[in-house]
């Protein structure tokens, strides 16, 4: 059953949002939902995209030359669909159009997600919302450009198939796409494994500067607003340094933390599996996945690193009696 074309009954105007500091499954699913969209439904009159700057990298994927990240249009949309966001607040300035809109529909995989729409498809087991997506539209209609934008999606929130939201499902989603004539080898490569120099330099400064806490069980690493100044890179330049920092032998959760705002740290968890850190983040007002989630937490970076920690160690410690 085709669930996005039964949605869009009696709509002329859609706005299409994800959250705040776009990942490569937020950009993919946006483009993707919307490209689907144009392509297959004519009495559509607009399809717009709002989205904060995306990274250079993901330009090629079809409508992202036309995504708005200017939000001073006082619109009211027939339909606002919301994709990879958590939560209300995390979308960001385009939350005005969610407010007016005549309907509101959420699409998502996170498991901190409650449902925030007036209608939602929440997926917990997915690997990414652009898995979810290819559920809900029909695969004789997926062009290889929404192809391209789904597979992106689908690479980036599993780490390229690396991840545990990897299932055998989400495989043979990604053999589909495939099958349309993708690129996919440019893909991977030109949205994830390949870094500027600068980011390069940031990731580089990140792992020399981090530190072992609880008994090496945890691994962290912060960059403040002087390191963002000298090295001149933007949050977008961040990605990945949590997962690098995972893959250090004998960790259970890695934490990266950059100063967004003055006495302010976003904050991207990473667990092996011991860990829950979704339940960590919700504790401090964020969310995410089991293995995956975020917060933004208030104070220095000595009272972040305390307060995570000490959730942090509440499992371990729990975890082991339980073994025990």
């Amino acid at each position: 059953m085709n669930k996005i074309k039964a949605e869009i009954e009696g709509v002329s105007t859609i706005a299409i949002a994800g959250h705040i500091r776009p990942d490569g499954d937020c950009v993919g699913s946006c483009l993707g939902l919307s490209q689907y969209l144009i392509e297959n439904f004519p009495q559509l009159t607009e399809v717009t995209v709002y989205l904060e700057e995306v990274p250079g990298s993901y330009q090629f994927l079809k409508g992202a030359d036309k995504i708005r990240n200017s939000y001073e249009d006082k619109k009211e949309y027939d339909l606002f669909i919301a994709l990879d966001s958590g939560d209300k607040e995390r979308l960001g300035k385009a939350q005005c159009y969610f407010d007016t809109a005549k309907k509101t529909v959420c699409i998502d995989h996170h498991i901190s997600n409650k449902g925030y729409a007036k209608v939602n498809y929440i997926v917990p087991d997915a690997s990414s919302t652009a898995e979810v997506i290819f559920d809900m539209i029909e695969q004789e209609k997926i062009t290889k450009e929404v192809a391209e934008a789904l597979y992106m999606g689908i690479v980036h929130d599993t780490g390229v198939f690396q991840y545990s939201c990897t299932s055998p499902k989400t495989m043979r989603v990604a053999a589909v796409l495939m099958e349309k004539g993708i690129d996919f080898n440019r893909i991977i490569d030109e949205t994830f494994n390949y870094k500027t120099y600068v980011q390069k330099q940031i990731l580089g400064r990140a792992l020399l500067e981090s530190i072992m806490l609880l008994d090496g069980k945890c691994i962290v690493s912060a960059i403040r607003q002087k390191e963002f100044e000298f090295y001149n890179v933007k949050p977008s330049d961040l990605d990945g340094i949590v997962s690098q920092l995972r893959t250090t032998k004998g960790v259970e959760v890695a934490i990266f933390l950059y100063e967004s705002n003055v006495q302010e740290y976003r904050v991207s968890m990473r667990s092996n599996g011991n860990v829950d850190v979704n339940e960590v983040a919700c504790y401090f007002g964020g969310g995410g996945h089991v293995r995956a989630a975020g917060c933004t937490m208030q104070g220095s970076v000595y009272d972040v690193l305390n307060n995570l920690t000490g959730q942090i160690e509440r499992q371990l410690h729990q975890k082991q009696e339980k073994d025990e």
